[in-house]
This record gives C-alpha cells, sequence and structure tokens, in this order.
C-alpha cells in the first residue's frame, strides 16, 4: 500500500502512534477479508469490511499528504 510515499509512510509509522494504529489495521482488515473470501463468507461481511478499509485508506491518505505538504 502506498508504495511510492514508501519512505514517509515509513518516518510516519515511527513519528505518529495513531497513523501506525491506522495502518496496522488497514493491514489487518486485508487479512481479514482475504480469509472471510476464502471460507465463503457473507458476501454483506465482506463488503462492510471493504468498505472499512476503504475509509481507512482514504484517511492514511490524507495523513501523507498532510504530511508532505509540511514537511
Amino acid at each position: 500500500m502506498f508504495h511510492e510515499h514508501r519512505e514517509v509512510v515509513s518516518i510516519m509509522k515511527n513519528e505518529d502512534k495513531y497513523f501506525l494504529k491506522l495502518f496496522n489495521k488497514h493491514n489487518a482488515l486485508d487479512e481479514e477479508i482475504i480469509e472471510a473470501v476464502k471460507v465463503l463468507a457473507d458476501q454483506f461481511k465482506i463488503e462492510g469490511l471493504k468498505k472499512e478499509k476503504l475509509k481507512l485508506k482514504d484517511e492514511i491518505f490524507s495523513m501523507i499528504l498532510s504530511y508532505k505538504k509540511v514537511n
């Protein structure tokens, strides 16, 4: 995720605990979605997880852009 911002992500993960929490939650949701698809979980559950993951991705991206503006 955000390969083009890898350096900034690395810095932010070390400097901002909230960013790290969001980043880890996003990755955990990715794993949860993969497992849900494997076991053919309810499609509404999978869609809900995907929406939550996308919301986190948007917030993370916004934080990256804000960081880049300041630094």
